[in-house]
C-alpha cells in the first residue's frame, strides 16, 4: 500500500488463499463431522470391479451397483438401499457416497447401526459431551445419513423403538438415506421394512458378488462345494437304462428332460425324490456343472457336510465365521441341497435346514433338492415349501437303483466268504 495508507506496514490474508483455505476448513469441519475417517479411502475410484474371479454376471452386478452409486451421490434425494452378502462391497460404495457428498460441501454422516444406538445409549452418562436430545436431533436432520448394517442391532425393544423413530423421522421430512444391509427385509420389522421398500421414495440394488475379504476362491475350489467329486456326473453321461421296462425308461426320460430345462434357465426350485442309486444326484450335480461352464456360481453340498460345515466354524481353527459361511450357503444363486433327509435330525440341525430353506423360499432363489425319503417323512415346515407349486417342480424317480446292476439287469452276486475253521468253544464262564 502506498505511504500515507492506513493499512500501510500491515499484514492482510489474500482474498483468494482467504476463500481457498475457508473451503478447505469447511471440508476438514464436515469430515471430522461425518464419521468418515476410517473410510476415506473408499471412493469410486478405488472401487475394483475388474476382479479376475468374478463372473460376467458378478462383475457386471458391481458396475451396475456403481453406477447407481455415483448418479445418487451427485443428486442425493430419496432414498437408497444396496442389498448383499457379506463383503460384496455395499459398505464401500456407501462411503464412496458419503464421500463424495462431504467433498461437495454437504453435511454427512456414516455410522454403522450398532455403533449409533451405542451412542445413543452412552449420551445418557454422565460424562458425556453431547446430550442424547443433541445427539439424536443431529442423526434424525442431517442433510446426508449413511447408516451401514441395518439389521445387525441387538433387537431389544428399545433398539427397534429408537431405530423406527429415526427411520419414520426422515421418511415424513423425504431426507437424503443410504442403507446397507445384508438381512433379508423380510425379516426387519414390519414398520422399518415397510418404508424401506416404498418404490416412490427408495431406490434399491442387490449386489451379487461374493465376499472379497475371504481370498480368491474360484468356482472350483471353494471349499463349500463338492462338485468337483461329481464331474463324471454330466448330461453326456446319463444312463439311459435300456435294460429296465418302459414305464421306468420313460419317466427317466421325464426327468432327464426335466433336468435339462431346468438346466438352461434356473428359476424356482427342483425336488428330486426316489430310492437310492435312481439318478437324481447325477441329474443335479449335471445341472450344477453346466451352469458352472456358464459362468455362473453352483454351490453343490449334501446335507449332512453343509451342518458339518457349520458346525466346524465353532472351532478356534475355522477359517470363516459361522455368519460368513451361513449367509454364503443361503444366498448362493444356485443351492443344490443333495440326500436332505439322511442328516442327523437333532433340533439344531433341523432348525438351521428351515432357516436355509425358508430364506431360499421367500427370496425366490433357485433351488435344487434330493431326498429319498418322502415328502410326508421329513418336517412339516420344510415339506409345505418344498411341494409348494408356485415355487417349482417336485418329481418322483421310479425307476430302481442302477448300483451293483449288470447290463442285464440282473443284480451282480457278490462272492461268499471262504468258510472259517470252527473255533473251540469256551468251557470256563465269561
Amino acid at each position: 500500500m502506498p505511504v500515507g495508507d492506513p493499512r500501510f506496514g500491515k499484514v492482510y490474508p489474500c482474498p483468494q488463499c482467504s476463500q481457498a483455505a475457508g473451503r478447505e476448513g469447511r471440508r476438514q469441519l464436515l469430515r471430522q463431522m461425518s464419521n468418515l475417517d476410517a473410510y476415506a479411502g473408499q471412493t469410486f475410484d478405488t472401487f475394483r470391479t475388474d476382479v479376475h474371479t468374478l463372473t460376467d454376471s458378478q462383475a457386471g452386478s458391481l458396475r451396475q451397483a456403481r453406477e447407481l452409486c455415483i448418479r445418487y451421490a451427485a443428486e442425493p434425494q430419496g432414498w437408497l438401499l444396496l442389498q448383499g452378502g457379506y463383503g460384496c462391497g455395499k459398505t464401500h460404495l456407501a462411503a464412496a457416497i458419503a464421500n463424495a457428498c462431504v467433498d461437495a460441501g454437504m453435511v454427512t454422516l456414516f455410522l454403522t447401526i450398532p455403533d449409533l444406538l451405542d451412542h445413543l445409549r452412552s449420551s445418557f452418562g454422565p460424562s458425556s459431551e453431547i446430550s442424547y436430545d443433541e445427539l439424536f436431533d443431529r442423526v434424525l436432520n442431517v442433510s446426508l445419513l449413511v447408516l451401514d448394517d441395518l439389521g445387525a442391532e441387538s433387537p431389544t425393544p428399545w433398539a427397534l423403538e429408537k431405530l423406527y423413530q429415526l427411520v419414520n423421522h426422515r421418511y415424513s421430512y423425504r431426507l437424503a438415506t443410504v442403507f446397507t444391509t445384508n438381512a433379508d427385509p423380510e425379516t426387519l420389522d414390519a414398520r422399518i421394512r415397510s418404508r424401506l421398500l416404498d418404490e416412490h421414495l427408495t431406490r434399491s440394488i442387490k449386489i451379487d458378488a461374493p465376499d472379497h475379504r475371504r481370498g480368491s476362491f474360484t468356482q472350483t475350489e471353494n471349499p463349500l462345494t463338492n462338485l468337483t467329486l461329481y464331474a463324471d456326473m454330466s448330461f453326456d453321461t446319463w444312463d439311459r437304462r435300456s435294460d429296465l421296462p418302459q414305464t421306468h425308461r420313460d419317466n427317466l426320460q421325464r426327468a432327464f428332460d426335466l433336468a435339462r430345462r431346468y438346466a438352461e434357465a434356473p428359476a424356482g426350485w427342483l425336488v428330486l425324490t426316489g430310492s437310492y442309486g435312481c439318478g437324481k444326484t447325477h441329474l443335479a450335480a449335471a445341472i450344477a456343472g453346466y451352469r458352472q461352464l456358464q459362468g455362473d456360481q453352483a454351490l453343490f453340498v449334501t446335507a449332512p457336510d453343509l451342518l458339518d460345515h457349520l458346525r466346524a466354524t465353532f472351532g478356534p481353527g475355522s477359517l470363516v465365521t459361522y455368519d460368513w459361511l451361513f449367509n454364503d450357503i443361503r444366498n448362493a444363486p444356485l443351492l443344490v441341497l443333495d440326500d436332505l433327509g439322511v442328516e442327523n435330525a437333532s433340533p439344531w440341525a433341523r432348525e438351521k435346514l428351515f432357516q436355509i430353506i425358508d430364506h431360499r423360499y421367500r427370496a425366490r432363489l433357485a433351488t435344487i433338492i434330493t431326498m429319498s425319503r418322502p415328502l410326508d417323512e421329513i418336517d412339516e415346515r420344510l415339506a409345505s415349501r418344498m411341494s409348494d407349486p408356485a415355487r417349482g417342480t417336485v418329481f418322483a424317480i421310479t425307476a430302481p437303483g442302477y448300483r451293483g446292476r449288470k447290463a442285464s439287469g440282473k443284480r451282480t452276486e457278490l462272492p461268499r466268504p471262504a468258510e472259517k475253521t470252527p473255533s473251540r468253544r469256551r468251557t470256563t464262564p465269561r
